[in-house]
């Protein structure tokens, strides 16, 4: 009894109190004392049960990388850069950065250029566009995101997509990069030969003068909504001019010569992906685009992936819907074709519910356990390939960013939010072409019970001698985990943990077994890695 309330003393000093957990895995080395059998979690690792292979996890250049990139001090640019980007340890071994594995770089269509004429009031939302007003090519322009373009290949990223919100300005149906009325693409059928050579023209000068392939191109971003005046670039897209323009862009592609995949569909709402829901021009994408039977097939053409890709707004909550919105989408994919994968391109807390609001930044713990369950029922249920954050970089009162700064064109304040950290946990560790695995409590739970709780996952690498383990503890309790089914030849594991504290960034606790039991502080992350004697 006397261990038992020093134990808990402990756990009151080191966690209630927020200090350093050096010693917090140490408090257990088995399930004997009071806490640990009250409050133990057994997780079950299945390695010959094996799931899809993971790519990739990013996040896009919108907008504030213009600025940033262009004017703001090196020291400062750089900062960001490793904070993204680094796979670098500090003097205590917890990471320097979370190790992005992919980047978005937003193809402007030139409402910077237009300025207050473009309609677009906020100027953190207006972009330059490569090909100017008058129809010539400006490989100066957007310098800021070359920029850090170049960065992020110095830094080992390999992975890049070029998104389009709106088509360039000098090509739209009203000279604008918003829709006038909503209802159709902002850019007639006579210019989709022009939108495709403007595409194949940006993917050739990145290639030349920034020396980054564009392995993604992405045309139509969000085709769902009707992006009328006057917040950002955007254009809605109907199913049927989504095949026209692809097919043209396809055969574009073709007689170039180049190697870029055309990336579809970045569907505004996973919904759209799988049923018509609320629009039946713009929804049943999976159908309409990869179904042989659909007069929209693209399934066929050579320069399309073979993919699916989807944002995960508005299908988040209540936690139900999480779950089911995902299954539905699955078992889409399923019933169209086994070799289609999916991927989660875009997402941010927009959301206003019970649980979270989207307005008003937040450095802090609450957003990021949010983000962090999204971030697993979409690897876990939707079984997505890769996973891409929305803004890099934020400058707004939104919990949009990973990174935050002032909202300055020429330096400020830099703030890493916990949000960073969070995705961190899968990021910095879980390496392209590793495979998810199984991991799940060894007892039974009700599915609505472990979504609301602790989620674990698991990923191993493709020569099956490195392991990673996600374990997000979003109860208001400490928890206790046990691992069972480890392979022999795993013995000990690295514990990386983030928490509300500020110490606590994806910070290297300490190496144990895995046999050990170890503690899951509440509100908290931790991610294992494991490798094989």
């Amino acid at each position: 009894m006397i261990k038992f309330f020093y134990s808990l003393f402990i756990i009151i000093s080191v966690f209630s109190l927020g200090i350093a957990q050096e010693n917090a895995t140490n408090l257990w080395d088995g399930n004997n004392d009071e806490f640990g059998k009250k409050n133990l979690v057994q997780v079950k690792i299945d390695t010959s049960k094996t799931y899809q292979t993971i790519y990739d996890f990013g996040a896009s250049d919108a907008w504030s990388t213009q600025f940033v990139g262009k004017n703001w001090p090196e020291t400062s640019k750089k900062q960001i850069v490793d904070l993204l980007f680094s796979k670098a340890l500090k003097k205590d071994g917890s990471p320097k950065g979370i190790a992005l594995s992919a980047w978005r770089f937003n193809i402007g269509a030139g409402s910077l250029e237009q300025g207050k004429a473009s309609g677009i009031k906020n100027q953190w939302r207006r972009t330059e566009g490569f090909l100017d007003l008058v129809g010539n090519y400006n490989w100066n322009a957007q310098s800021g995101q070359v920029w850090f373009l170049k960065q992020v290949q110095k830094m080992g990223v390999n992975s890049f997509v070029g998104f389009v919100n709106s088509p360039p300005v000098y090509l739209t149906r009203n000279h604008k990069a918003f829709s006038a009325d909503g209802l159709s693409a902002n850019i007639s059928s006579e210019n989709y030969s022009k939108y495709a050579h403007f595409l194949i023209k940006v993917i050739q000068g990145i290639k030349e003068y920034a020396g980054v392939n564009l392995n993604y191109i992405s045309p139509f971003n969000e085709p769902q909504w009707k992006w009328q005046c006057c917040n950002q670039e955007g254009s809605p897209w109907n199913n049927d001019e989504i095949a026209a323009m692809t097919k043209i862009l396809n055969d574009s592609l073709n007689k170039n010569d180049l190697e870029t995949k055309i990336e579809l569909t970045e569907a505004g709402q996973i919904n759209y992906l799988y049923n018509n829901f609320k629009d039946e021009n713009r929804g049943d994408q999976i159908h309409n685009f990869f179904n042989p039977s659909s007069i929209n097939y693209l399934g066929n053409l050579s320069h399309v992936a073979k993919k699916v890709v989807g944002h995960s707004y508005f299908s988040t909550w209540p936690t139900e819907r999480l779950i089911k919105t995902r299954k539905l989408l699955a078992q889409k994919i399923q019933e169209t074709n086994t070799a289609l994968e999916y991927g989660m391109s875009e997402y941010t807390l927009l959301e206003n519910n019970e649980e979270i609001k989207g307005k008003g930044r937040d450095l802090g713990i609450t957003p990021a356990l949010y983000m962090a369950r999204v971030l697993h029922a979409d690897l876990t249920i939707a079984n997505a390939t890769f996973w891409h954050w929305w803004l890099a970089v934020s400058p707004y009162n939104y919990k949009d960013g990973l990174i935050y700064i002032d909202k300055n064109k020429n330096g400020g304040e830099i703030f890493e939010s916990k949000l960073l950290w969070a995705l961190g946990h899968y990021s910095r560790f879980i390496e392209s072409g590793m495979i998810r695995i199984g991991a799940d409590y060894a007892s039974e739970v009700p599915e609505q019970e472990k979504i609301n709780g602790l989620l674990c996952s698991a990923y191993q690498s493709k020569s099956r001698d490195k392991m990673v383990l996600v374990f997000t503890n979003q109860l208001n309790e400490d928890k206790v985990v046990a691992l069972s089914g480890m392979p022999k030849s795993f013995k000990k594991m690295k514990l990386y943990l983030t928490t509300k504290s500020p110490q606590d960034n994806l910070r290297f606790i300490k190496e144990i077994s895995t046999k050990n039991t170890f503690l899951m502080p509440r509100k908290s992350l931790i991610t294992c890695v494991i490798e094989s004697d």
